[in-house]
């Protein structure tokens, strides 16, 4: 999996390419503790993510009542079959996806 972050002030656009697994999930907690103070709005491009697991859900979830309390969250670029993962566990209801 391949994380990058741009940072415009207080948005941070962390975009994710590969598997979002129990492998790779701990790195992208990781990164996010390092990152989030003082961010506003983070973005997720998710556009060249592959596969999500129910690890990278909950990294996901936490990142979300994280901005919950500090700004917004949005979610963008989802394919047909991250979408349908999303569905299935009611991600669609506690994420702003775009």
């Amino acid at each position: 999996m391949t994380i990058n972050k741009t940072q415009n002030g207080t948005q941070l656009t962390i975009s994710v390419e590969g598997r979002l697994d129990t492998v790779t999930a701990p790195q992208l907690e990781a990164e996010l503790k390092t990152s989030l103070d003082g961010i506003k709005e983070l973005v997720f491009d998710i556009s060249e993510l592959e596969y999500v697991s129910s690890a990278g859900l909950r990294v996901l979830l936490s990142a979300q009542k994280t901005m919950n309390k500090q700004g917004s969250m949005t979610v963008k670029g989802a394919n047909e079959a991250i979408m349908e993962i999303f569905e299935v566990t009611g991600f669609v209801d506690l994420l702003d996806l775009e």
